[in-house]
């Protein structure tokens, strides 16, 4: 098998794994918070937060890397237009994720606090999970439009 496959290969599965980790701890974390059970909220914040160092991490670092290696090996230029807006919007969802990742850290121990302490959830962790979900928003729409510049590599 040709290295460009390989790579390729590896690209593709690591943006399926980012963003299909990113959409499904999404969705549980959000449909738990929304029950309002304190005890599924603080277990999903858990594995949320391990998806995220199991998951999103590594291919956090995989994507920039295969990505920059298949440009080369087709001799794309970084200077092509849809190469310029997919790292741009790479770069800002990950300047969401960042944030994200301590806000989940956070409203993980809050939500475990509560539930040791008997206690309901605090203000900070209604605040907390506000921020997360509007930091959401940009990354989650900015990886959609990457994954539609990767595909389809429009002339802009």
């Amino acid at each position: 098998m040709s290295e460009y496959f390989i790579i390729k290969w590896i690209h593709i599965l690591s943006a399926t794994l980012l963003f299909g980790t990113g959409l499904g701890s999404a969705f549980y974390k959000w449909s738990a918070d929304r029950s309002g059970d304190i005890s599924a909220i603080a277990h999903t914040n858990r594995v949320v937060v391990l998806a995220d160092w199991i998951f999103t991490t590594p291919t956090v670092i995989i994507q920039p890397l295969t990505g920059i290696w298949l440009l080369q090996i087709f001799g794309i230029p970084y200077t092509q237009d849809w190469v310029v807006i997919t790292l741009i919007l790479y770069l800002l969802a990950g300047a969401c994720w960042l944030p994200v990742v301590w806000l989940q850290i956070r409203m993980r121990d809050l939500s475990l606090a509560a539930v040791k302490q008997g206690q309901p959830l605090s203000p900070l962790y209604h605040k907390h999970a506000k921020q997360w979900f509007w930091l959401g928003v940009p990354a989650f729409t900015a990886m959609v439009v990457v994954y539609f510049l990767m595909v389809f590599k429009p002339a802009l």
